[in-house]
């Protein structure tokens, strides 16, 4: 028979045993509720973050922000004298849908009016628009008849670099015109900028601010450059008789020009137009009472 001593130690390592087990069993619980406690902070945190972030703390609900629909980028008019400060037009807003009509008057006829396109170029039409509610246009010239075929306008210096203190970038530039393949003749493709197209121009180009063309004849370029920001609805002839006015070196080298000055008397610009509606089936007529 085993001693007395072995018994009791035996008994006294199962003791030990015994109780080294229910410690480890115990720190390891104290493990696990720390863990869940952790979870359960950073979890709370995340949801309270998410919660301000939101602004359900906010004494009164925040207002979304309304997203910029055109960027006005300042330009330096004591660097470049030829320009005018005259503000910015707005950058929320806008309309950008239906037309507006551009009417102008000349000292050669007129007058010439221009629907204005508020969904494919809301921002020549806004800067259009806003310049002319400032009287900028009215009684400047129009210092160019260009070699393209259109009747350069807008820059009450005459410099061709004046305009606002502001410019913004283009926005409705057509494709240029895709190659056929070399096996079949070109199809026939329609200008990029057709007779009657009002379209902005910038120096540098894409730098556009108050100047804009008129075409009174076609011009198809291979890269076109232009916003086009409308199209003439009335006066295209008056357009067309100053395009064939007879043109001087502007004193540049470039024969341009007008011989005779083409004054824009006044520019305006009217509240915007509802977009078309669909096409529906004409109500019948009322019946003979």
């Amino acid at each position: 028979m085993a001693s007395s001593r072995d018994r009791q130690r035996k008994l006294a390592r199962a003791k030990l045993d015994r109780q080294l087990a229910r410690r480890a069993a115990a720190a390891k619980r104290r493990r696990q509720i720390q863990a869940g406690v952790g979870a359960a902070v950073v979890l709370a945190l995340i949801v309270v973050g998410s919660a301000w972030a939101l602004g359900a703390f906010d004494s009164e609900p925040k207002k979304q922000a309304a997203e910029d629909t055109c960027l006005w980028t300042p330009q330096d008019a004591t660097a470049n004298t030829n320009l005018k400060e005259v503000g910015t037009p707005p950058t929320t807003g806008l309309p950008t849908a239906g037309t507006r009509t551009m009417t102008v008057t000349t000292n050669q006829g007129g007058p010439i009016t221009a629907d204005l396109d508020l969904a494919a170029a809301p921002c020549g039409a806004a800067s259009i628009s806003f310049l002319a509610g400032k009287s900028f246009y009215d009684n400047t010239k129009c210092h160019e008849i260009t070699t393209e075929g259109a009747l350069r306008c807008g820059d009450p210096s005459g410099s061709g670099i004046g305009g606002p203190a502001y410019s913004f970038y283009n926005e409705n530039v057509p494709t240029a015109p895709e190659a056929s393949p070399s096996a079949s003749p070109a199809p026939a493709q329609p200008p990029a900028y057709p007779k009657g197209t009002v379209a902005m121009i910038g120096n540098p180009p894409g730098s556009n601010g108050s100047q804009f063309l008129i075409f009174f004849k076609d011009f198809n370029p291979p890269t076109p450059g232009y916003t086009i920001v409308g199209k003439v609805t009335g006066g295209l002839d008056v357009v067309e008789k100053i395009g064939a006015l007879p043109t001087v070196d502007n004193g540049s080298g470039a024969k341009v020009k007008p011989k005779t000055d083409v004054v824009i008397k006044s520019l305006t610009v009217a509240e915007p137009n509802a977009a078309p509606a669909a096409t529906s089936a004409p109500a019948a007529s009322p019946s003979a009472g």
